[in-house]
């Protein structure tokens, strides 16, 4: 278990227009309703007093196979807290939860944040195998969390009460891949590799179930989770197969299948989802899907990419959503404390979340959630490697 508090705070000023929107009405209309009344004008200077702020676990594979990711995100998370912190006189604060992005550790993790009463809120986990082993017990502890980069569509079917996502889900990226393998790369054959996950399982019968609507071949290859070579699966992969699709949320596993083919001598180019999306998976010509764009090329997102950037380092698709995630957590804590008069609770910050409107957010769109937690409008995109090992957007 490894858990710890981080806080901290620096200026922003592109976010005072996040802090106008969460203080509720106008200086003009608190100014006039205080005048006229005593009661009014004491509650509302009781309010001005109170210092907002709490702990915000992120949970995230901080250490593991996934250690790069979940880094990312957690550093995106900090940028997050600290710009909020600066635009709102505020004392939020991150808690590090390390799932290592498996099931009995997130479950372990969820328990312990559950009887931290500090904890108001929950950014993740991760991965949608997690988001189940953590739903029980977040719901009986009443606590609200935002997934970034959970995309199971049966997430928000009523089972996991609290759960919110920032990111679209299979239900999206499975059909706009489908339709990318069949209409511009023109595939006639797919191999489908199905990691026997929950977020594996789901996108491979989402993008099967798609390829067969297009009328492209498929046929889906199930592995275990800790399978440690892929020379048998691709041996598997007929002369005639043109993509090989793969579910993993481990990057290097897909650079494995990658390697894999080549040596073999295979024409197939391989298709990972978005769990692909790392360093680690670095074969040129390969194709990636992810549910976040590239943000360096959006004019909503240049202060924070270029400030991340300077202070942590390059980054990919799976930090810029933790970064909104975190704002929807933050926005909701502050109006449940600026319309009590006191630090939010648990209880509070659950209550503000369907009311979250995100406007012109990093990711180049608004955010807000749909009655299931799902965000309204969301999109994949679809990422090729170039020579360099870099993904280069084209679609």
């Amino acid at each position: 278990m490894r858990i710890r508090t981080i806080a901290g705070v620096s200026g922003i000023a592109a976010l005072a227009l996040v802090a106008s929107a969460c203080a509720g009405g106008s200086t003009s209309t608190e100014s006039s309703a205080a005048a006229a009344s005593p009661s009014a004008a004491a509650a509302t200077s009781a309010a001005a007093a109170v210092q907002c702020g709490g702990n915000i676990a992120v949970m995230a594979p901080l250490t593991g196979g996934a250690a790069s990711i979940g880094q990312e995100q957690l550093n995106f998370a900090k940028l997050a807290i600290d710009d909020f912190n600066a635009a709102n006189g505020a004392t939020y604060a991150a808690v590090e939860s390390d799932t290592q992005l498996d099931a009995g550790q997130a479950s372990t993790q969820a328990t312990a944040l559950a009887s931290d009463t500090s904890v108001i809120g929950v950014v993740g986990p991760a991965g949608s195998q997690e988001v189940n082993a953590v739903g029980p017990t977040f719901a009986e502890a009443g606590i609200g969390y935002v997934s970034a980069s959970a995309t199971n569509p049966d997430l928000t079917s009523g089972a996991n009460p609290g759960f919110f996502r920032v990111v679209p889900t299979d239900a999206v990226q499975g059909p706009t891949d489908a339709e990318f393998i069949a209409g511009t790369i023109g595939a006639k054959n797919v191999v489908v590799i199905e990691e026997k996950t929950d977020y594996g399982t789901g996108i491979a019968k989402s993008v099967s179930d798609a390829l067969t609507a297009a009328g492209v071949t498929n046929e889906v290859i199930a592995v275990a989770e800790d399978k440690k070579s892929y020379d048998d699966v691709v041996s598997k992969v007929g002369d005639d197969v043109d993509v090989v699709f793969v579910t993993f949320q481990v990057a290097a596993k897909s650079e494995q299948v990658a390697q894999s083919l080549i040596k073999a001598g295979k024409k197939a180019v391989v298709f990972g989802s978005d769990g692909s999306f790392s360093s680690d998976f670095k074969t040129p010509g390969s194709y990636i899907s992810a549910f976040a764009p590239d943000i360096k090329g959006i004019p909503a997102a240049a202060d924070v990419a270029g400030r991340f950037q300077e202070q942590y380092g390059d980054f990919g698709t799976f930090g810029p959503p933790v970064y909104v995630a975190t704002q929807a957590i933050l926005q909701a804590a502050q109006r449940a404390c600026e319309a009590a008069g006191m630090a939010a609770d648990r209880a509070g910050v659950l209550a503000e979340l369907p009311n979250t409107n995100i406007a012109g957010s990093i990711l180049g769109g608004d955010i807000a959630f749909d009655a299931k937690g799902d965000v309204a409008g969301a999109k994949f995109y679809i990422f090729q490697i170039d020579e360099s090992g870099a993904p280069v957007t084209v679609s």
